[in-house]
């Protein structure tokens, strides 16, 4: 089932025609309670009652479109179209009609508690933006559509979460934590495959919240403070080869001193735990000769 344009006018023109006919009738009954002498007055009243009547009616047809609404008529249980004209409108009498927001939407889901790629719990939450396309779908083919909504969004985060690590292992691998982009479009393209039906446009999801549940936090915190220490003392080892490289090398270009492979040995030892270390050096100094 899909939307199509559903029958109305505008509402202000036919106001004074309601009001005309209001008129009327109201003469009508007027004139039969004051004997009017051009017609009988039961005629007159009856005719007058019907017209109040079928104005008041009438009057049952008229509804409001806000700007970024629809609103979705219904003839005895059958669809009879949407109505998106802004303003005040006019229809026929016997539509029942609901009110649908076309606005753009969002709403937060709760922190989930999912295993990722890798087999650990984590919590993850998401914002979803949404708005109603199809106010048709939204309304016939599925029961609650808001509820869908939710529901369906935080079912495909959980699928989305237990497709991917939360750390990337390898270089290049998306992981939740290292590829944001990437995972928010799969996120996104996760719901509106499952909101599809429901004439539901996904507008952006993105996840709001990411960490390893309680459990393992603290483990999970050493082993990324490992991988830090690793990472770090990585650069300190090659930056500190290649101070002492180049400096045996100045050393050697300039003549300053002529090293064999023994003292080189002990140069390039010193030099690499003044460099390496942690704490500042003590240095001791050689009174004799080298030796």
């Amino acid at each position: 089932m899909n939307e199509r344009n559903g029958f109305s006018v505008a509402g202000i023109p036919f106001v004074g025609f309601c009001l005309i006919l209001a008129g009327i009738g109201g003469w009508m009954v007027v004139g039969a309670i004051h004997g009017q002498p051009d017609a009988p007055p039961l005629t007159l009243l009856l005719g007058g009652a019907l017209l109040l009547a079928l104005d008041a009616f009438l009057l049952k047809g008229f509804f409001q479109v806000a700007p970024n609404e629809g609103q979705v008529l219904q003839l005895f249980g059958k669809y009879a179209g949407t109505v998106r004209q802004e303003g005040l409108r006019w229809t026929n009498p016997f539509y029942s009609r609901q009110r649908i927001s076309l606005r753009v939407r969002n709403f937060e889901s709760g922190k989930l508690k999912v295993n990722d790629n890798d087999g650990n719990p984590i919590e993850i939450g998401a914002v979803v933006v949404w708005q109603v396309l199809d106010t048709a779908e939204a309304v016939f083919c599925v029961d609650d559509y808001e509820n869908y909504v939710h529901i369906q969004s935080e079912s495909a985060l959980r699928q989305m979460a237990q497709s991917y690590p939360y750390d990337a292992h390898d270089d290049g691998k998306p992981s939740l934590r290292s590829h944001g982009d990437v995972i928010n479009s799969h996120l996104r393209d996760e719901i509106q495959t499952r909101l599809g039906k429901a004439g539901v446009r996904v507008v952006e999801a993105r996840i709001s919240h990411l960490a390893y549940a309680q459990e393992i936090a603290q483990a999970m915190l050493q082993r990324q403070q490992a991988g830090a220490i690793i990472a770090a003392r990585t650069k300190i080892v090659e930056g500190a080869v290649s101070m002492v490289e180049m400096a045996l090398d100045q050393l050697s270009q300039r003549g300053v001193v002529n090293l064999d492979e023994e003292r080189k040995a002990a140069m390039v030892s010193n030099l690499l735990v003044v460099l390496c270390g942690e704490r500042g050096t003590q240095p001791v100094l050689n009174t004799g000769t080298l030796y």
